[in-house]
């Protein structure tokens, strides 16, 4: 119970094997990962960079106000529509 047997090792090696053997998989993903962390800072100074250039030339302006008897739907009036019956 205190030793790890011949099958322990073997699998412990496996594992090792796997993990950090065969085609950098670990640098290949670290790699990945500083590239990751270099492009988030390059967009965040771009952003502050942009905040603090032209912040009023980027705003959008307000809509102009509508008055206050503003109709939503207005209908054309037709000949037919003054009180004559044309059938």
């Amino acid at each position: 119970m205190g030793s790890l047997s011949i099958w322990h090792w073997l699998i412990v090696l496996a594992v090792v094997l796997i993990v950090f053997g065969g085609s950098g998989k670990i640098s290949t993903l670290m790699g990945d990962f500083a590239k990751g962390i270099k492009s988030f800072k390059r967009n965040m100074e771009d952003d502050e960079s942009m905040e603090h250039g032209s912040a009023a030339d980027s705003r959008i302006s307000p809509p102009p106000a509508t008055p206050a008897n503003f109709q939503s739907e207005v209908r054309p009036t037709t000949p037919a529509s003054n009180g004559t019956n044309t059938h």
